[in-house]
């Protein structure tokens, strides 16, 4: 969960920032930096699993309810507008066809309690149709969190990325690399890149692409577009794959509040090992 943190803090500051020109030494965490709606949901999404102990009939009601009580301890950080009103406006929220990629920034804790692909699945279904139940909302969501999964049991990259294949096709393109995408992606006016599908595959080629955590988050953010948002999520599987260097970890609980802290700390007793490689 700290390598979603890490990747949302460090990638805020690019978020609606288009550069082309962007440097990929850029400074990790430095002045503008904070942590968002990838963050806050990300610890809700923990703090659900926590409370619910295993309980899934419990768990889509409880949910629901650590979303929207995060949120409205923190109201002031850039939500969409639509999650907005499922948020703060809606007495009973519903589902609304999102395929938004809030559906994979915030998922990546379920890889972390599930003891098998199957657990992960019905995990991620159940808290991401409270919101995200479009097909590629949840298709998004299956894929990060399978893909933290298969990182934290040991699996390799060629492994991880042949499973991620099965989700989007364009990841068996060899050209499908960083280096190809860097200067063609980025901010459209179709508003695909805040989309699942728009920029899951590219979260995962930063991963797959990368030689260490850090690199990782860099070649999220190096990339443009929702550098927060792809960042959280390339950040959450190299968390898995390679672990986190203990001085990031520091720095980036040092932007949290007691209460978001208390979440961290709590999640950290149920979540299940790393195997290290």
């Amino acid at each position: 969960m700290i390598g979603a943190i890490i990747g949302d803090i460090v990638g805020s500051r690019f978020e609606f920032v288009e550069d082309v020109c962007r440097d990929k030494n850029f400074g990790l965490f430095v002045s503008g930096c904070r942590p968002t709606d990838d963050t806050f949901m990300t610890l809700a999404v923990a703090h659900a699993l926590f409370i619910a102990k295993g309980d899934k009939d419990k768990l889509k009601e409880v949910v629901v309810r650590c979303m929207r009580d995060v949120a409205h301890d923190h109201p002031d950080t850039g939500w969409g507008g639509r999650f907005y009103k499922w948020l703060f406006e809606e007495k009973n929220p519903q589902p609304y066809n999102s395929y938004g990629n809030g559906a994979g920034m915030r998922i990546s804790p379920v890889g972390w309690v599930a003891d098998s692909e199957a657990e992960v699945k019905e995990l991620s279904k159940i808290i991401t149709e409270v919101s995200h139940n479009h097909p590629e909302g949840m298709k998004g969501a299956e894929a990060v969190a399978t893909a933290v999964y298969l990182a934290r049991t040991g699996k390799g990259k060629e492994e991880i990325r042949a499973r991620m294949q099965e989700y989007y096709p364009q990841l068996k393109d060899e050209k499908f690399t960083i280096e190809n995408i860097y200067g063609h992606y980025g901010y459209d006016y179709r508003g695909n890149w805040v989309t699942c599908q728009g920029s899951i595959p590219q979260a995962l080629v930063a991963f797959l692409d990368s030689e260490s955590f850090e690199d990782a988050i860099r070649k999220a953010v190096y990339i443009g577009g929702d550098s927060d948002t792809i960042g959280a999520m390339a950040g959450s599987i190299a968390e898995a794959y390679y672990g986190v260097p203990f001085e990031m970890e520091e720095k980036a609980l040092s932007y949290l509040s007691s209460d978001l802290l208390g979440i961290y700390y709590a999640f950290d007793t149920i979540r299940k090992a790393r195997v290290k490689k």
